[in-house]
């Protein structure tokens, strides 16, 4: 096992919720952060070229932000751009990079919800392989 920590950050609250929780828990465990972004654009919603630039551009300065704060908090730190669902962009890099685990943030919804919905933390937890840590947002 390696001594990595993946982080799902976007930049939201349930991003922030996880960065703030992961870099504590690099400090702890002396692990080193993959700040992570999967994106993908929704099958059949038109021009998917330029809409997965677009979000590839957007997941890039969210990665920047994430890694630029926990190097900001005094813990090593590499972004990671996956072109795939959230989820399984997640659960494929830290099998790939044989993690210590993946931290996450979410805004409480339900489990009926995030099945119905959508959820990444729903999702994750269903197909990682390692422990996913899943903390809520401020205000969650």
């Amino acid at each position: 096992m390696n001594n990595e920590i993946i982080v799902g950050y976007d930049g939201t609250g349930c991003g922030h919720a996880a960065l703030d929780l992961a870099c504590d828990l690099a400090k702890g465990l002396g692990s080193k952060l993959v700040i992570a972004y999967g994106y993908q654009p929704y099958q059949g919603a038109g021009e998917i070229g330029t809409q997965r630039e677009i979000m590839r551009d957007q997941g890039q300065a969210f990665v920047d932000e994430g890694v630029a704060t926990a190097t900001g908090c005094g813990v090593e730190a590499e972004g990671a751009l996956i072109p795939q669902r959230p989820a399984a962009a997640l659960a494929s890099i830290a099998e790939e990079r044989d993690a210590r685990m993946i931290v996450v943030g979410t805004y409480g919804d339900s489990p009926i919800k995030g099945a119905i919905l959508g959820s990444t933390p729903h999702k994750l937890v269903q197909i990682a392989d390692v422990p996913v840590v899943v903390t809520p947002a401020a205000g969650a």
